[in-house]
């Protein structure tokens, strides 16, 4: 069986502790590899939460006596001096990942993320989980200075992630959320260079009609006038913080021309680019 494991050592009167705002007790990851079976009963449950993401293959969770087979992209969640039983087999593969925690928020934070009744929810299969479950796991093993305040960072990390899946309508995404994602990403990273709108859907194999409403539905407004933004907002924070001449910051943001770059930034913020660096100086 491969393990790897973080803790801190700590009292059961610790590990319930509601004084403290949020504490990661401990953090491991189980992965069979040779061991037919691995079981666990905790009959009086943990002093602390618990929670359990199934990263891959499947476990047994075993709930008012009946076990339920929890595939891969689901967390588990156990609350305080709760019954607990789960069981690992071999053949289903599974890799899980498991955090102890304890604090006053860990309930709110708790429902923010979106468990509710049931101890199950679907999150998904993502890389993100595991590498802040790790990263908890890291601190955990070589105390240094600030690890236990980076374990919380990481472990307030991972309910914002479950938060922002529940707020943006659950998982999993659509085909067309996540290229509307890589759209957004590409024209954050490339707002300088000649971006044609037509151009970027054809590489997507898709229609310039159908990227444009797909865009404008994702976003809120169409590719071109979000491109803008990016680079009039790009042009506001040269022109307050750096010498360059209006014509040199068009230039760095992506346009050649600049009349048109001081007609653009004009339209889009009420006045031109040398008014706008004499106000803000």
């Amino acid at each position: 069986m491969y393990t790897n494991t973080g803790y801190m050592n700590l009292t059961d009167e610790e590990l319930e502790d509601l004084s403290i705002p949020l504490r990661a007790n401990c953090c491991g990851v189980y992965r069979l590899v040779s061991r037919p079976v691995m079981s666990t009963i905790r009959p009086a449950g943990r002093p602390d939460y618990q929670i359990l993401y199934i990263a891959s293959g499947k476990a047994w969770f075993t709930f008012h006596g009946t076990a339920t087979e929890v595939p891969a992209g689901n967390m588990v969640l156990y609350e305080p001096l709760q019954y607990q039983q789960y069981s690992y087999y071999l053949e289903d593969k599974p890799e899980v990942y498991w955090l102890h925690f304890t604090g006053e928020e860990a309930a709110g934070l708790l429902t923010q993320a979106g468990f509710g009744e049931s101890p199950f929810l679907y999150t998904g299969v993502s890389s993100r989980y595991q590498e802040l479950f790790l990263s908890i796991i890291r601190e955990l093993q070589i105390f240094r200075p600030c690890s236990e305040e980076l374990a919380i960072l990481y472990l307030r990390q991972l309910f914002l992630l479950l938060k922002r899946l529940k707020e943006e309508g659950g998982f999993p995404k659509t085909e067309i959320q996540k290229v509307m994602e890589k759209a957004v990403h590409y024209f954050h990273e490339n707002f300088s260079r000649d971006i044609e709108i037509d151009h970027y859907a054809r590489e997507l194999h898709m229609s310039t009609c159908w990227f444009i409403r797909s865009f404008k539905q994702y976003v809120g407004m169409p590719p071109r006038k979000y491109l803008t933004s990016i680079r009039v907002k790009k042009a506001r924070e040269l022109l307050e913080s750096t010498d360059y001449g209006v014509g040199e910051i068009g230039n760095i943001v992506g346009y050649d021309n600049p009349l048109y770059f001081s007609r653009i930034f004009k339209k889009q913020t009420g006045i031109s680019p040398a008014e706008y660096r004499k106000a803000a100086r």
